[in-house]
């Protein structure tokens, strides 16, 4: 049995009673220590604490240390913690594997910018400097979610960390001993009690208190947009900065001068990424009217193709969703769009057999024509695809366009102008070519509309844990005498 438990100022604390479990076979793995209002308060105070009264946010050579070592200390031990991952969040080793490397990628490329976060300076009048000071913002809360929880937690820490801010990290319980035994080679770095909190729960107080905590200055957040829109809500008596990436319903427009063949594989691949539970995974294949019959059939075979299984077995493609009662809700929502769809070109469902004790999902292709369906329109998280058609790229970009959400979204097509002019009208925050799900550490994410605020990843990310201090000062002019 694994164990794991909170970190708060500088102690390890709690009791760990609280079950996690294999979402391929139900078994549990597991234990971890859930808090609840007090474990919050004192994490909060810690890190306020840590900000005020340490020089944790004044000395970046020390900052730039520290994450070196964590990501030097996550190398050490990827196999293991990979595995874990799969275990816990079910995802197939290879992705958790690359998940590790990615997160440890960027733990360094954060090291690398600590010791340049420069501001700038202006004489606005004479003798008048205005020195302008890219200062820590404060206190992070950030609450992780379960499918992507390394990449999705270090995207937020690492520049927060980096920008010389103090956090308090809530992860998912579902993926609550995996994060724990990330974080544990940070907590136990020569850094300042208070630097780094870890407080895991498995209802919502944790969360609700980080949300409104006055002394909450930044809460970075990734997940749905309906909780999204609840935390905006509550945070607006304190008036915090909100880091949020929220829903998508990623377009994949398929031009005339595509290979189907060869693309379709790909298509099916970024579908089905953690099981489709991922924000910026493929919903929607909005391909041209000549190509469409090629695409029915190949896509549909290619997502038929994919195999399901334990992640740890070596030929699985799709692991299993995150528990039963996610499984449950998006097979509802499936059944409930291959009923209104105008073509069910492959219907996926529970499988029986030994899959069945565990919370696998098939998946689903639909065809329809209408945008504004439901299904069309809302993010069924899990491995179901829409393909619609268009005829002219205009109408491709109205109907890629037609959404309430704008994270990402992908372009195929060998006319390099016609990729450039599509991807500066798709109102996206990503936009690949010939490519779908390729993320770096260097590149800012983040999305349009109800898809979020904020920019992580890349340089910019920084400006959510960061903010613009002006100091005036007249000194004067010394004219020659």
């Amino acid at each position: 049995m694994i164990e794991a438990y909170n970190w708060i100022n500088g102690e390890q604390t709690g009791i760990p009673d609280t079950p996690s479990f294999d979402p391929s076979n139900g078994e549990q793995i597991g234990r971890f220590a859930a808090g609840g209002l007090i474990e919050a308060a004192a994490a909060v105070a810690a890190a306020r604490c840590a900000f005020d009264r340490t020089t944790w946010p004044h000395d970046a050579r020390h900052r730039q240390r520290i994450l070196l070592d964590w990501a030097d200390a996550l190398e050490r031990d990827i196999e293991d913690l990979a595995q874990l991952l799969t275990r816990e969040n079910g995802k197939p080793l290879q992705q958790a594997r690359g998940e590790m490397a990615g997160a440890i990628s960027e733990i360094r490329y954060y090291a690398g910018l600590t010791r340049h976060i420069p501001g700038h300076v202006l004489e606005p009048e004479p003798g008048v400097f205005s020195t302008i000071l890219r200062e820590p913002a404060g206190t992070v809360g950030i609450i992780v979610p379960w499918n992507a929880p390394a990449v999705l937690l270090v995207r937020s820490a690492a520049p927060a960390l980096a920008a010389g801010c103090t956090v308090v990290i809530k992860p998912a319980a579902q993926t609550a001993l995996f994060l724990c035994r990330l974080l544990d080679s940070l907590t136990r770095l020569a850094i300042a009690p208070g630097v780094v909190n870890v407080v895991a729960e498995s209802d919502h107080e944790v969360a609700e208190y980080l949300v409104r905590s006055p002394d909450i200055d930044v809460l970075s957040f990734t997940g749905s947009t309906a909780t999204g829109k609840k935390i905006m809500a509550a945070a607006a008596e304190s008036v915090k900065k909100l880091s949020l990436e929220l829903g998508g319903k990623s377009c994949c427009v398929v031009f005339e001068d595509a290979d189907v063949q060869s693309i379709a594989p790909r298509l099916a691949q970024a579908a089905t990424i953690i099981s489709g539970q991922q924000c910026t995974a493929a919903r929607r294949v909005l391909v041209h009217a000549s190509l469409a019959p090629q695409m029915r059939e190949s896509l549909r075979a290619a997502l038929g193709a994919m195999r399901l299984g334990n992640g740890l077995a070596p030929d699985t493609q799709i692991g299993p969703l995150i528990d039963r009662s996610a499984r449950d809700a998006v097979a509802r929502m499936v059944e409930e769009a291959c009923e209104q769809a105008d073509s069910v070109l492959l219907r996926g469902g529970i499988p029986d057999g030994n899959l069945r004790h565990g919370s696998f999902l098939s998946p689903t292709l639909v065809e329809h024509d209408d945008p504004n369906a439901f299904f069309c329109q809302e993010e069924i998280f899990g491995p179901f695809v829409t393909l619609e058609t268009f005829e002219t790229e205009a109408e491709a970009v109205a109907k890629a366009n037609n959404a309430i959400f704008g994270l990402s979204a992908s372009v195929w097509t060998h006319d390099g102008a016609r990729s450039m002019r599509v991807a500066r009208a798709l109102r996206n925050g990503t936009v690949w070519v010939n490519d779908h799900n390729k993320l770096f550490a260097e590149a800012e994410t983040g999305g349009y509309r109800q898809s979020g605020l904020g920019r992580l990843h890349g340089y910019e990310a920084l400006a959510d844990f960061t903010e613009l201090k002006h100091i005036c000062v007249t000194a004067g002019v010394t004219l020659p005498g």
